[in-house]
């Protein structure tokens, strides 16, 4: 499985996302151009001592990241979360071979790579309060990586 962040925009929300998948053995993938260094003090304070552990790609271009998949021979679905998603994220049936994608803090993702998929890949985390406009990215990505991984029954055995 994948996380791939389409130009983060907040050091500190990709360095909490990097230590997610460092714990998760998860690949993070990274869509530029983004506005830090990923050697940036707050990346790195936010990912504490673990950066070793991540397995970091970062990819000039969305279709840049979409060819590597190809090189991979990774054939599981493209998940796209924003608000805009009809679907739940919980009714999606995720597999080991999918990716999890997320846009930037400031305005999710864009219409254009929304529009290259089905409505069925586009998944939504409710939030009955509709005054606040999002959650956190770092939180969306730990709500969706865990179900994905409680699905693949990936913790199972895990201490």
């Amino acid at each position: 499985m994948d996380i791939v962040l389409v130009h983060p925009r907040i050091p500190q929300n990709t360095g909490s996302i990097a230590r997610t998948c460092a714990a998760t053995k998860t690949p993070l993938h990274i869509i530029e151009p983004i506005p830090f260094e990923i050697s940036e003090r707050t990346v790195q304070r936010a990912g504490l001592d673990y950066w070793p552990y991540v397995e970091l790609q970062k990819h000039e271009s969305w279709q840049s990241y979409l060819h590597s998949r190809e090189l991979r021979n990774q054939a599981g679905t493209i998940w796209l979360i924003s608000k805009f998603g009809q679907r739940i994220y919980h009714s999606a049936q995720f597999s080991a071979d999918d990716a999890l994608v997320f846009g930037n803090e400031e305005t999710g993702l864009s219409p254009e790579i929304r529009a290259q998929y089905s409505e069925t890949q586009l998944l939504r985390i409710p939030m009955p309060c509709t005054e606040v406009r999002s959650l956190n990215l770092s939180n969306a990505v730990s709500i969706l990586l865990y179900e994905a991984r409680r699905q693949l029954k990936l913790d199972e055995s895990a201490t």
